[in-house]
């Protein structure tokens, strides 16, 4: 079988080195050897029996890039600013820096550098955010192969007479298509009589307000409490802190 020819970039960024934005940057700095030799034109190929391999400068670069947690209030875009709406990274600022975060990192406003949103959570929604500066945790959280769940609680109003049979709920957990696909199964399940948790693996658009509609359901508060293995615990509302070297998605 012949190999492929592949950009370098995607090369690293499969290979887990960094993300194709760092990849390229690392490339343009001399950072990046293929077979020991250094390639430094940017677009260049390499095969995928090829080794690649990165300097220390761009290690050390990498250790230095933060990810924050962060405890999204209403009316707070996740991205870019929109209809006179702030984005939340307006809101990573050393005042809003959660009291018992327990990270010894010093918040620095260089860190607000490329800190960009692994995941979104809608204006009107709340809870965990995790924006970051390093390319390798945002591919994890939002790369198309992940598979790192994140689970919401969910406030509803069932719009039908009584409550909401049980064969919704099962549609809930599998069997409801959206955009013309069907939904990867969920685990979705009362909190109490009002409030239903959703474990998701997948994250379309407004997908659990959609998904809460196909069965008569409204939606009044939705907040996200956990991504992986971290959770929003205690962080108050519009506070955010630290990834702890010792936390994991």
């Amino acid at each position: 079988m012949t190999e492929e020819l592949l950009r370098l970039s995607k090369r690293m960024s499969e290979l887990g080195l960094c993300s194709r934005r760092e990849a390229d940057e690392w490339i343009a700095r001399g950072w990046v050897r293929v077979d020991g030799q250094v390639v430094s034109e940017l677009g260049s190929k390499v095969y995928p029996s090829q080794r690649v391999t990165v300097e220390r400068q761009a290690a050390a670069e990498q250790s230095k890039r933060v990810t924050v947690l962060f405890n999204k209030p209403m009316g707070y875009v996740s991205g870019q600013a929109e209809d006179g709406y702030q984005p939340a990274v307006a809101l990573i600022k050393a005042e809003n820096r959660w009291a018992e975060c327990g990270a010894d990192e010093q918040f620095h406003p260089t860190q607000l550098r490329s800190l960009v949103p692994a995941g979104r959570l809608d204006i009107d929604s709340v809870g965990l955010l995790v924006l970051t500066q390093d390319g390798r945790v945002a591919k994890h959280l939002i790369g198309h192969d992940t598979d790192v769940d994140k689970e919401y609680l969910v406030r509803v109003q069932y719009t039908g007479e009584g409550t909401l049979p049980e064969a919704a709920l099962k549609k809930l957990n599998h069997g409801l298509w959206m955009d013309g696909k069907a939904l990867l199964p969920a685990k979705v399940r009362w909190q109490n009589e009002d409030q239903l948790s959703f474990t998701l693996r997948e994250g379309k658009k407004r997908q659990i307000r959609r998904m809460c509609e196909m069965v008569g359901l409204r939606v009044v508060g939705l907040k996200r409490v956990r991504i992986g293995k971290v959770k929003l615990g205690d962080l108050p509302v519009g506070q955010w802190r630290y990834l702890r070297p010792d936390e994991q998605f």
